[in-house]
């Protein structure tokens, strides 16, 4: 069960990541930062973004159905990595019980 607990925290940890990955290049194509960047990378870096966005919008169109719409801001990422760090609280509060034997 210990083995439960690890891959669970890891899958919440890789989550975590993407979300702030995805937030992060969506800031450089918001402002079109990207056309400062070499051509290469900046098609290597939308490509990544436009790959995140397809992994992160099925957790992010449930979220928007319940909030309120904001003009030109989307709060469903910092949604989504409140309810991550939420079950990371749950899993730790209750480790005990993937740890038994």
């Amino acid at each position: 069960m210990q083995s439960l607990f690890q891959i669970l925290m890891l899958l919440l940890n890789i989550a975590q990541f993407i979300i702030i990955v995805q937030v992060i290049l969506s800031w450089l194509v918001g402002f079109n930062q990207l056309g400062r960047l070499p051509p290469q990378l900046a098609q290597m870096l939308a490509q990544l973004w436009t790959g995140l966005e397809r992994l992160t919008d099925p957790v992010y169109r449930p979220i928007r159905r319940f909030l309120p719409s904001t003009q030109g801001i989307d709060l469903a990422p910092l949604i989504a990595l409140v309810a991550i760090y939420a079950l990371r609280i749950i899993l730790s509060n209750n480790a005990p019980f993937f740890f038994q034997h």
